[in-house]
């Protein structure tokens, strides 16, 4: 099986870009014209040779470029979402409520200890309105790159703002939180849509891999740095809710400073119009009109069932690893931090680990023993002792040499399984699983809990999520997926 990936969205329009034909080394070799004797000459082998390799390091350049996105705005997630902007959000949601603990939002009361959640909701709702047009408009016109640009500006915009959540400004906090969320999730669905087009088939694990390494580096080191100022905030002059303002649109600035370097690399596709194309509408509209598309892929909905489940159970262990900890281990502040960081540094060997695993036994394979080994971290998770923070962080560690890599893997695999010239509308779907539809296993953590009385029983609730992913995973024939997508099949899948 050829490594050269067929053209992933589209034909190049008359005066289309050079090589705007998804950087295939293939499609970039001329035809050469054949000698008198019909042998072709040094001269066109020579040509063919110089163009392919031209095309490769083309190709190349934009993978390094789109790695760059990763590590621009993994740091949002590390440090805003995972540390910062909950507890401080919610301490000025209630320095501004009233004798009863309520602030009054558009003249609603909500307890002010539930405005961050219902920011996160406000913003998941918004993202899923906007995941679905955003992407068929970039597939339909080609420009992925310019709407990645509003996205991630946007997006950074609204964070470095957070600078200016001092006094009782619950309101600008929860504005900026729902513009900065959507944002993210916008731009990671035009993100995740580059992949197929910056890389052959058999480079797609290596690549999705690389792309989580550096986003998780990101998060490690911009971590570490703030909580350095954080802890030390007296030393450098400052209050605590000063340092932690400026953690928050540091976060903002480097978002943007480093989505510099793939708007800068990255380039559009030139598209070929499917005659009678409807154009984009409404977000559910559309989002109606992904899905019955994908209806005509049963393999491919099969994938992203499986992925939905599983993940669910990912997303659920990553918010409320916290509370386990705190609530049940009894656990101080400073260990759950230290904790986070250790997740966040393991996930790159993780990634980068399971990336390597999946050239040799593919990705399926890999995914499905990374899915084996979640069920058996939640099990040991169930029989930690408490206050003892050692056997935390060994937990931790668990965690994040399995995060990454399933993460990378199902993102690259789910890519062979769209259809050439829908990888953002299909992306946005994809990109729903993972942020927007996120919710089952939370409800069955809080309803176990709320049942039991005990937090074990709750993270022990979570393996059926992992166990169901690996019996819809290992029924999806992803070959044969492959191929019903129109694409090709690289040699390891």
């Amino acid at each position: 099986m050829s490594a050269e990936e067929s053209s992933r969205t589209e034909e190049a329009e008359p005066g289309a870009e050079p090589g705007a034909e998804d950087g295939r080394a293939a499609a970039a070799v001329p035809a050469q014209t054949p000698a008198a004797n019909g042998t072709p000459t040094a001269e066109t082998t020579a040509t063919a040779a110089t163009t392919a390799t031209a095309s490769t390091a083309e190709r190349k350049r934009e993978q390094r470029g789109w790695y760059f996105y990763d590590f621009a705005v993994s740091v949002y997630s590390a440090s805003v979402l995972t540390v910062f902007l909950g507890p401080y959000l919610t301490a000025v949601a209630k320095a501004a409520a009233d004798s009863e603990g309520f602030v009054h939002p558009l003249g609603i009361p909500v307890r002010a200890g539930s405005f961050f959640a219902y920011s996160v909701s406000a913003s998941v709702i918004l993202a899923v309105l906007l995941m679905p047009l955003v992407g068929a408009v970039a597939d339909r016109t080609g420009r992925k790159k310019p709407l990645l640009a509003a996205a991630a500006y946007t997006g950074a915009a609204a964070t470095a703002g957070m600078f200016f959540l001092g006094g009782e400004r619950y309101l600008l906090g929860g504005l900026l939180l729902v513009v900065a969320n959507a944002s993210l999730s916008v731009s990671m669905v035009l993100y995740n849509a580059y992949l197929p087009q910056i890389s052959t088939p058999d480079e797609r694990d290596t690549v999705s891999s690389r792309g989580w390494a550096f986003g998780y580096t990101a998060g490690s080191v911009m971590l570490v740095v703030n909580l350095v100022l954080f802890q030390g905030h007296d030393s450098f002059g400052l209050t605590e809710g000063e340092a932690v303002r400026i953690c928050l649109a540091s976060a903002g600035l480097w978002w943007g400073a480093f989505a510099l370097i793939p708007l800068r690399r990255l380039r559009d596709r030139a598209v070929v119009r499917e005659p009678g194309a409807a154009p984009a509408v409404s977000g559910w509209k559309q989002l109606v009109a992904t899905l019955k598309d994908m209806r005509r892929y049963p393999l491919t909905l099969s994938f992203l069932l499986a992925y939905l489940i599983y993940n669910d159970g990912v997303q659920t262990v990553i918010s409320q690893a916290s509370i386990y900890g705190s609530e049940e281990l009894k656990l101080e502040q400073s260990t759950l931090i230290g904790a986070v960081l250790l997740v966040q540094i393991l996930a790159v060997a993780g990634a980068l680990g399971m990336g390597r695993l999946a050239r040799i036994y593919g990705a399926k394979r890999t995914i499905l023993g990374s899915l084996a080994a979640w069920a058996v971290t939640l099990a040991a998770g169930y029989f930690l002792p408490a206050r003892t923070p050692a056997w935390f962080f060994a937990l931790a560690a668990m965690i994040g040499l399995v995060l990454g890599g399933s993460q990378a893997l199902s993102r690259s695999l789910f890519s062979h399984l769209v259809p050439a010239g829908k990888e953002a509308e299909y992306f946005s779907a994809y990109e729903m699983s993972d942020r927007g539809l996120s919710w089952v296993g939370p409800l069955v953590f809080g309803l176990t809990y709320q049942l039991t009385g005990s937090y074990r029983d709750a993270i022990i609730s979570l393996v059926v999520f992992f166990a169901l992913g690996f019996v819809l995973l290992a029924r999806v024939p992803v070959r044969r997926a492959v191929e019903a997508a129109g694409n090709p099949v690289p040699e390891r899948i």
